[in-house]
């Protein structure tokens, strides 16, 4: 059992691994969608709070002193963190781009302040007392800000983002657009509706702006336009329904924050999202790309083209493809490069004794890497990706712990290979029989 148990833990630690940072034990407290309105946006209370992702090298660096803060400042200030990877709509509301990003919700908390400190236990305990102290003098002075619901980045989080819609423009607006539509059928005297409605609204703002406009929410108020609500038998409010282009509406039976709504209508937006790009390595700026902002980097080595030629090549890159669309909520990177062309990092993963074509998935920052043992084929890698998905699998650490030199090669043009020309040499001239004398048989 003890070969077994190394293999899943192996494993496991390719994929970055998906222990939390903080432990209930820790005075940080984890916040998510669920709980973020809550205990944050609802309080009274000056909160820090971290915005992480579990693979970031800064932010794993960061958990020591975020402790030693927290604990310093417990019954102080509170002090938070999201797993903004996983969280990604509770993170999209507040402009995370990068990790750890710090916050200070004080007063307003529709409006956060970023933290400009240091990131020592020290400094972040000193900034969390300043903040405290403006936010104290603040009230003393009778400007006490506002505490409602955060607006989304990049948007007012108003009623313009929410489309009104309308038995007329019903047909043409929702069932023939090629985008996802989330329809709350509401009315104007119920509760319920008007407690949705600020939720609804900042959602609308966000999702408009993470998923650049193919994910829309709507609007119809039942009582006004009741062919539209008939149609689908809207008999409560409000009712939400899913709207795809050539299916059925299906029912929303999700949460009711802003928070709850985002992280589904980014689900359903990344199902219709276009497979990561398959890039050749063609030098140490593209591998970076692909592989430092992706929890792991899919990598295919071809034969060379004088092998395979044009069809063939594309045949393996179909399969990369089809791979790579079928993985693309893994938000992986995916590489190809030909065999020769970039020989340190084959002989760092071990590829020449596999032939080709070979596959190798990385975690450039464990610096670890698994090879696909079976075939290359949809079959094969399914399977190899499959097994690292869930933590099994076989892996190792890349030779000197660093991605080796990537040297920089052309762009394949997509053509079958030709055979260097021959030099001619014209032997006219040449006296054979004087340095190569007849031997008489």
């Amino acid at each position: 059992m003890k070969p077994l148990l190394s293999g899943v833990l192996l494993g496991c630690s390719l994929l970055v691994g998906v222990q939390a940072f903080y432990s209930p034990s820790d005075d940080v407290i984890e916040l998510n969608p669920s709980n973020f309105n809550k205990e944050v946006i609802q309080s009274d209370s000056l909160w820090l709070i971290e915005f992480y992702a579990p693979w970031c090298g800064h932010c794993q660096r960061l958990t020591a002193d975020w402790k030693k803060a927290a604990t310093a400042l417990k019954g102080i200030v509170k002090v938070g963190a999201v797993d903004a990877d996983e969280h990604k709509s509770l993170g999209s509301q507040y402009g995370i781009s990068g990790f750890p990003t710090l916050k200070i919700f004080g007063a307003n908390k529709n409006k956060p302040e970023p933290y400009q400190g240091a990131r020592t236990s020290q400094a972040i305990v000193d900034g969390a007392l300043n903040a405290l102290r403006a936010l104290v003098n603040g009230r003393l002075s009778g400007k006490s800000g506002s505490s409602g619901y955060s607006k989304p980045h990049g948007g007012s989080g108003s009623k313009d983002d929410v489309v009104e819609l309308t038995d007329d423009n019903f047909d043409k607006t929702v069932l023939e657009s090629d985008d996802v539509w989330f329809v709350e059928f509401f009315a104007p005297w119920c509760g319920h509706c008007k407690s949705l409605e600020p939720e609804w609204a900042a959602a609308a703002s966000a999702i408009k702006e993470q998923t650049k406009g193919k994910v829309h929410l709507g609007a119809v108020d039942a009582t006004v336009h009741q062919g539209a609500s008939s149609r689908y038998g809207i008999r409560g409010f409000p009712t939400i329904k899913i709207f795809r282009k050539g299916e059925e509406p299906q029912d929303y039976q999700g949460g009711r924050t802003r928070g709850d709504i985002i992280e589904r209508a980014l689900e359903l937006f990344s199902d219709n999202a276009p497979a990561p790009e398959l890039s050749e390595i063609l030098n140490e700026e593209v591998l970076k790309k692909s592989c430092e902002d992706s929890q792991l980097c899919i990598i295919g080595i071809l034969p060379h083209i004088l092998d395979t030629g044009a069809a063939g090549r594309n045949g393996y890159l179909d399969v990369m493809a089809k791979m790579a669309d079928k993985y693309k909520k893994k938000s992986w990177g995916w590489l190809w490069g030909e065999a020769g062309s970039q020989m340190e990092l084959e002989a760092s993963l071990g590829i020449g004794g596999f032939g080709y074509p070979a596959m190798a998935a990385i975690n450039t920052r464990k610096m670890k890497f698994a090879l696909l043992r079976g075939s290359f084929s949809e079959t094969g890698i399914h399977e190899f990706l499959r097994e690292l998905s869930v933590g099994r699998g076989s892996t190792s650490t890349l030779a000197a712990g660093v991605i080796p030199k990537i040297h920089t090669v052309e762009a394949w043009d997509g053509k079958d290979g030709q055979l260097p020309e021959e030099e001619e040499y014209d032997l006219s001239d040449v006296e054979l029989d004087e340095e190569f004398p007849r031997i008489e048989l």
